[in-house]
């Protein structure tokens, strides 16, 4: 049976590579991650390098995991230290027996949260630590942590250097922080597991738009927070409703070729309603503290989209609202063009159009294919096809996904063949 290496590999990355790291992490010690980054990855192109030749093996994952335990151990014994370890790399190259010899005070047995908590650490420099997590924990590149973060390449791996190099010279130990401190530290993590999940929902390259694993994953950590009683917060009821109203729409998101189907046109019988009744539950948690974050208005949002029997009744006045009061809350670029969507809803085109005029100048849009394929929508449905159809072009020359491109090409098509504009 044939098999393809590079998508097998690939796949073992995205969704093995942050347990990876992480479990080695624990083992090795914070100071030793440029080493644990290397093993990973130096197994994980090993796998391409003798599978061809020798066959996939039965386990995959087992033999990349015994690869990267033992090229660990032969740096190590060059450093004449592996006998310090040796034992405990064996049983996490086996995935049986960590979670026995952890300390009983701590309250959770999960490596990938620890990992999540260590990279939040004081002593790396706040605007290091998003990318240091994205890195170590989720296994993004360096383009990809650029595109989510819009910032230029260069700026995120001199700020991964940077995080590296702070962590290692810290006292930083894998483990949870102290109870007091959990709160301060549960932002940015909150943050993480918000952009871990986006890339699952949406991501930013590729030839597929969802990584269902990456979803799932985003929500088990979320779940797992909730579990420790400094970090089961509102705002953490929050995330977590916010994440399964908009993964409830993942069966619809896509039609059977894998093409994009947009809010408008998805078949809403097809949301996962399981999904949808968990999003609710934790919706209605979320509202009981006294503090409003934008996850709160970002998940009141999505309620009222879940809400709408179907598009066409959709509430947007009160999702406007609930964009001006985001809106307040945070300065994302991002939030102020999806509010424009719902400025034009409400208000109409023009009204939308001037919304959108006030991002133009934004640098960190300036790569981002959503503004102007949100302004040729508006100019279409005004009547604009010349301006529409530039505006089109301009959002085919960023950076994109596959199906989003696809998407794109099709929309510049019936623009130019005079079809009426699409709800969006």
């Amino acid at each position: 049976m044939k098999t393809d290496l590079p998508t097998l590999v690939d796949d073992l990355f995205r969704h093995r590579y942050g347990q990876m790291v992480s479990g080695l992490c624990r083992v090795l010690g914070p100071s030793r991650l440029d080493l644990v980054e290397d093993v990973v990855q130096e197994a994980l192109a090993r796998a391409l390098r003798a599978w061809p030749a020798d066959g996939v093996p039965d386990n995959p994952e087992g033999w990349v995991f015994r690869v990267a335990r033992n090229l660990a151990l032969d740096s190590l014994r060059r450093q004449q230290v592996a006998w310090r370890v040796e034992g405990e790399l064996a049983a996490w190259a086996d995935r049986t027996g960590a979670d026995d010899r952890d300390d009983g005070h701590e309250l959770i047995a999960d490596d990938t949260l620890r990992m999540l908590f260590l990279c939040s650490h004081p002593a790396i420099p706040p605007d290091a630590r998003v990318p240091l997590i994205l890195k170590t924990v989720c296994g993004f590149g360096v383009p990809a942590i650029a595109a989510a973060l819009l910032q230029k390449e260069a700026t995120i791996a001199q700020r991964l250097v940077r995080a590296k190099a702070r962590l290692q010279g810290s006292d930083a130990r894998f483990e949870l922080p102290p109870a007091d401190e959990l709160p301060r530290r549960l932002d940015l993590v909150l943050e993480v597991i918000y952009l871990l999940f986006n890339e699952g929902y949406r991501a930013h390259r590729g030839s597929t738009l969802v990584d269902r694993e990456l979803v799932e994953e985003a929500v088990r950590l979320a779940a797992l927070l909730l579990e420790l009683p400094g970090t089961a917060t509102p705002e953490t009821h929050a995330l977590l409703a916010l994440m399964l109203f908009l993964g409830a729409r993942l069966p619809a998101r896509t039609d059977a070729a894998g093409e994009i189907l947009t809010l408008a046109e998805q078949d809403r019988s097809r949301w996962d309603r399981a999904w949808v009744e968990h999003a609710f539950a934790h919706f209605r948690r979320s509202i009981g503290g006294d503090v409003l974050t934008p996850f709160h208005c970002e998940a009141a949002i999505a309620s009222l989209h879940t809400a709408a029997p179907s598009y066409e009744q959709t509430n947007w006045p009160r999702i406007l609202e609930e964009y001006d009061r985001l809106a307040a809350l945070t300065r994302s670029p991002i939030v102020r063009l999806n509010r424009a969507v719902a400025v034009a809803k409400v208000a109409g085109t023009t009204a939308g159009l001037a919304a959108l005029a006030e991002l133009e100048t934004d640098k960190a849009l300036a790569g981002y294919f959503l503004l102007p394929a949100t302004a040729a929508h508006f100019h279409w449905q005004a009547g604009d096809v010349a301006a529409a159809a530039a505006a089109l072009e301009r959002a085919l020359a960023l950076p994109a996904s596959e199906p989003e491109q696809r998407l794109l090409r099709r929309r510049l098509d019936a623009c130019r063949g005079g079809e009426p504009a699409p709800a969006w």
